[in-house]
């Protein structure tokens, strides 16, 4: 009799103990609810009415070192420094197709412990009152990418050609749909919350850096990018859908294609690609020193103008969407580099968004590549910065960010 009543005190807080678990994660889902969802209202980016401005960041590697218990505090403190210097957008990657401890073994099957890393990344960004975008495959071979899901497809009997199959191969495009739909409906280990009902989550990237050139005309990924945008549509209305765009021209706009592209022709399309139903904003990267290659600081600045009137223009004017500079930054190894003329280049950007949105235009921020934290050297690539060290490009990024929040309250009081 002792047993059976121990074994009945057992079961009674086992049910006790399970209701406070889902009373907790409903009280947190109601929270972050509460917190709403970044929403497009013509060319602004609005939160709860009020518009949004987003000052931010590239950290494709937080999934990778929030799944290692010896490096997860590195997710953390990069989220402290970024916040405590005013940033409230970060990107990074939601893919990791094959290779050496991947997110995706292989179509379907998935590394539960590198899912919790990006869990980890979420539930602390969250904390921080940080908003991620995450993007859902990469179009280089870093990581897996096209090339992966192309091998995948020649190992499952798919006879390809290229890796430009990736956009149309029915069997590779399923491999893809159903990552889409494993992320989306992925429900957090440490908040209990699905992906697709998490405020923390920006916006949803269908490929970083698109390209196709087998396809110059722009149609291959016209329509795949039409396709995928309802796809995840169809799985999550909640958060906004960017298409991962360089900001190439192309066909569309003829006159800016031979005159702002730099000689740059890689099957996108800023324009068409970006007036496609599902897509809610517009994106654009910047790199200078990688288009112009070989040429000075003076003539790369001068792109560099006309490359952000153009589009923040288009995007007013064409698109009438809001606009995010994604991507953008400047390599730091090369022999002639001067730590001003990075200073410079960002100065240029943050101008150029802080005057667009102070005049009701439709650039609303910009992220850099990328953000790392001390003791990362492995991950340098020469574009890094690391915010807790006083330098005067961390002064200008924290200068930006002030600037973009007085702007927002600025908004809000002529709007209240």
């Amino acid at each position: 009799m002792r047993e059976m009543n121990k074994k009945k005190e057992m079961h009674v807080w086992a049910v006790v103990f399970s209701a406070l678990i889902l009373l907790t994660q409903h009280r947190l889902q109601s929270q972050v609810a509460a917190e709403g969802f970044i929403r497009a209202k013509g060319l602004n980016f609005v939160l709860n009415r009020n518009k949004f401005l987003a000052n931010g960041f590239n950290a494709y590697w937080l999934m990778m070192l929030g799944s290692d218990p010896s490096q997860k505090s590195k997710v953390t403190s990069a989220f402290r420094e970024a916040s405590g210097h005013g940033l409230s957008v970060g990107r990074t990657w939601a893919f990791s197709d094959g290779g050496s401890n991947p997110l995706q073994y292989s179509p379907g099957s998935y590394n539960e412990n590198m899912f919790k890393g990006l869990d980890f990344a979420l539930a602390e960004a969250r904390k921080y009152n940080i908003r991620l975008i995450l993007s859902l495959v990469n179009n280089y071979d870093n990581m897996g990418g096209r090339k992966q899901y192309v091998e995948w497809g020649r190992t499952h009997g798919q006879t390809v050609k290229s890796e430009d199959d990736f956009y149309t191969n029915s069997v590779i495009k399923g491999f893809y749909k159903k990552h889409v739909k494993t992320v989306l409906t992925r429900i957090n280990s440490l908040t209990g919350i699905a992906y697709k009902d998490d405020p923390t989550i920006f916006a949803w990237e269908l490929m970083n850096e698109p390209r196709c050139q087998s396809d110059q005309s722009g149609r291959t990924i016209q329509g795949w990018i039409t396709e995928m945008a309802g796809h995840v549509k169809s799985i999550d209305r909640n958060h906004l859908l960017e298409a991962g765009l360089e900001g190439f021209y192309g066909p569309s706009s003829m006159q800016n294609q031979n005159r702002v592209n730099p000689k740059f022709f890689v099957g996108t399309d800023f324009i068409s690609n970006n007036q496609i139903p599902g897509i809610d904003f517009a994106t654009l990267h910047s790199y200078p020193d990688q288009w112009l290659s070989g040429s000075n600081d003076l003539t790369q600045l001068i792109f560099l103008n006309k490359w952000l009137d153009t589009h923040i223009k288009d995007s007013n004017e064409i698109l009438q969407k809001p606009l995010l500079l994604t991507e953008f930054g400047k390599y730091s190894k090369g022999s002639r580099f001067e730590n001003s003329d990075r200073d410079q280049l960002y100065r240029t950007v943050y101008n150029k968004i802080y005057w667009s949105a102070r005049n009701k235009g439709s650039a609303a921020g910009g992220l850099f590549w990328q953000l790392l934290t001390e003791g990362m050297d492995s991950y340098k690539d020469g574009y890094e910065i690391i915010l807790n060290r006083n330098t005067p490009t961390v002064k200008i990024i924290s200068l930006e960010s002030q600037k973009l929040h007085y702007l927002g309250k600025l908004f809000q009081q002529k709007n209240g």
